[in-house]
């Protein structure tokens, strides 16, 4: 019916624990991790890789990691300290000793941890990154499934990688009818690219955190902007808000300030969007027919899904290891919705009015 109506169709997929199960981003990381190749920043300044670093995980990382020439590998893959600090970093937000790793951001639009992850690849060309990226995919998909690791002081960091073959049937059925299938993703550019390309979809399509290149033609660690957000401000990312942004600009061609708010014109919205976490909310919202969603028990993302106040909402436990259901209600009508700041708000359905608690088990 839409085709006949002359809409665009285009259906904008999440990836990690979306198409895949776990995170290709988390995969990378990790691998770069144990193979040495993050390389040093300038001056030995940890700052200078993301904005929103805290003194106090910036002079962590020095003195657990030591001195290195700008543009060498850190050595991470037997130096316990170094290791754990970057990890206590991306997987905690804090110094192994506790303190605040990042600060200072509009949390709907950048998460600075993921980005961190893009931003470290700095140094890098960009065919490099990807080459490092698909042996991190190869081994994650050859490793057993429940796979894990041990990194630093941790036993048990994720290991392997599956792609759903539910949502590679999906896939293959949307693109045969016609469909426009793209990636949106909040792990980096270069990281997604190989692994989407394993299911047909060619680089053109896939939005992930893009960083600038230098004049050499290397990775840096300022981000490309969108909407507001010029390039290198580093403010917006693929995330929350910014998802809508990068689909608005990269699919639908909004170069403006706009593209961070959501299209009246139903030509250019997505017909079809699937995500699992808060960091689809806003632009599974602005799905016009059909919203899928793999429940990984995330509070924002689920009151609206539950809530389905328009019907085209689906919701689908995780194909691998699927959680329990939650056995209290998302408390949806006083803390689940993040706003700019962070606070937890009530969540509001499509006509404005507060969501009722939603789901927990049933006495």
């Amino acid at each position: 019916m839409l085709q006949a109506q002359g809409l665009r169709l285009v259906a904008v997929f999440d990836w990690d624990n979306t198409v895949i199960k776990n995170d290709v981003g988390d995969a990378v990381f990790f691998w770069m991790l144990v193979h040495n190749q993050i390389l040093a920043p300038e001056g030995g300044d940890w700052r200078k890789t993301s904005p929103y670093l805290t003194l106090a995980a910036a002079e962590a990382l020095g003195t657990a990691c030591g001195s290195t020439a700008a543009g060498q590998p850190v050595q991470t893959a037997r130096n316990v300290e170094c290791a754990e600090t970057f990890l206590a970093i991306y997987l905690n937000a804090t110094t192994p000793d506790g303190w605040p790793a990042f600060g200072g951001f509009q949390q709907r639009w950048m998460e600075p941890a993921y980005a961190w992850a893009a931003q470290l690849m700095a140094g890098r060309p960009p065919d490099e990154m990807r080459t490092i990226a698909a042996a991190a995919i190869e081994a994650g998909l050859a490793a057993p499934a429940g796979a894990t690791q041990m990194i630093g002081r941790r036993p048990k960091l994720a290991a392997y990688l599956r792609i759903y073959p539910q949502m590679q049937d999906l896939i293959r059925a949307l693109s045969a009818a016609g469909v426009e299938v793209w990636i949106v993703s909040a792990s980096a550019q270069v990281v997604v690219e190989p692994f989407a390309a394993r299911l047909g979809i060619p680089p053109e399509r896939v939005v992930g955190v893009r960083t600038i290149l230098d004049s050499n033609s290397r990775l840096t660690a300022r981000l490309e902007g969108c909407g507001p957000v010029a390039d290198g401000e580093n403010r917006l990312m693929t995330y929350m808000d910014g998802k809508r942004c990068w689909i608005n600009k990269a699919i639908f061609g909004d170069r403006g300030p706009e593209a961070i708010f959501r299209v009246v014109d139903l030509q250019r919205r997505i017909v079809f969007g699937a995500g699992d976490s808060q960091t689809d909310a806003t632009f599974l919202r602005d799905a016009t027919e059909l919203r899928l969603v793999v429940d990984r028990r995330k509070a924002e993302l689920m009151c609206y899904a539950l809530a389905n106040d328009d019907g085209k909402w689906l919701v689908q436990p995780m194909f691998i290891e699927p959680k329990a259901p939650r056995a209290d209600p998302y408390p949806c009508a006083t803390a689940a919705c993040v706003s700019p700041t962070g606070e937890l708000l009530p969540c509001l359905d499509s006509a404005g009015k507060v969501i009722p608690d939603q789901g927990g088990k049933k006495p």
